[in-house]
């Protein structure tokens, strides 16, 4: 199958009717260039998690991926870490994704501890682990489950633990705002996506990807009872902070 076959062009046509987004079967053959396409400084965040875990991951310590989607996060640990310095949970509520996130483990780093189970990250059973990844996830879920999830999530991570959080973010002053959304679509545009595309598909995100500002990231982590967390990385709408359950 060529490249071209995997071009994301969900909304590439005009639609009646913009269903909700869902990561369905049409989502999972295309992700890979959506994401690429669609979220600005992604391959950066995934560069920089085998050096966080190297600095701050204890030796065979267990690691969660909440919302793995395709498993790139596990890939970036494993590409750079030894089979023995971790091992991997992937979670995803979608069983396309889970289908072939394992697939991609079992071909590409056989000899690393990885799997990937299909649960709600809101009712999984977390054992003591000493890093939590949840990339562009949260902002998935209702917001008044947010706190309860990170509050649990704090409890399960070891001393000395970290959590990295990435989200799509909104800022406070609507001026602003406004420009980082302008500023985004151009990157859109940049990467392909027509204005039709770009229309739909923020349609079909309306109140199923709901954003926080960064303010309200913090706020919620020292809710949870992480004393320390801070944003590392930024591109226009886009973060990443990490929190840091003191040893």
């Amino acid at each position: 199958m060529s490249d071209a076959s995997y071009r994301d062009a969900i909304f590439s046509t005009p639609l009646d009717r913009v269903a909700r987004f869902s990561f369905d079967e049409q989502v999972v053959a295309c992700f890979p260039d959506m994401i690429r396409r669609s979220v600005p400084g992604y391959g950066q965040i995934l560069g920089m998690l085998s050096l966080i875990a190297q600095r701050h991951l204890r030796h065979g310590a267990q690691v969660y991926d909440l919302g793995c989607s395709l498993g790139a996060s596990g890939l970036a640990l494993a590409g750079q870490l030894s089979p023995d310095a971790f091992r991997y949970t992937g979670l995803d509520l979608s069983p396309a994704m889970v289908e072939r996130a394992r697939q991609t483990f079992e071909t590409e780093c056989p000899d690393h501890r990885m799997q990937v189970v299909e649960s709600d990250i809101r009712r999984f059973d977390y054992q003591p682990c000493g890093m939590l990844i949840l990339n562009f996830t949260l902002q998935f879920l209702p917001p008044q489950d947010r706190d309860a999830l990170l509050a649990r999530l704090y409890d399960c991570l070891e001393p000395g633990g970290v959590l990295l959080l990435s989200e799509k973010i909104i800022d406070a002053d609507e001026r602003d705002n406004a420009w980082r959304v302008e500023r985004y679509h151009d990157f859109k545009r940049a990467n392909g996506y027509s204005d039709m595309e770009i229309s739909q598909k923020r349609t079909a995100l309306e109140n199923v990807l709901v954003p926080d500002s960064l303010d309200a990231h913090h706020a919620r982590l020292k809710n949870a009872g992480f004393t320390r967390s801070l944003t590392w990385f930024q591109y226009m709408n886009f973060a990443s902070l990490i929190a840091f359950k003191e040893a």
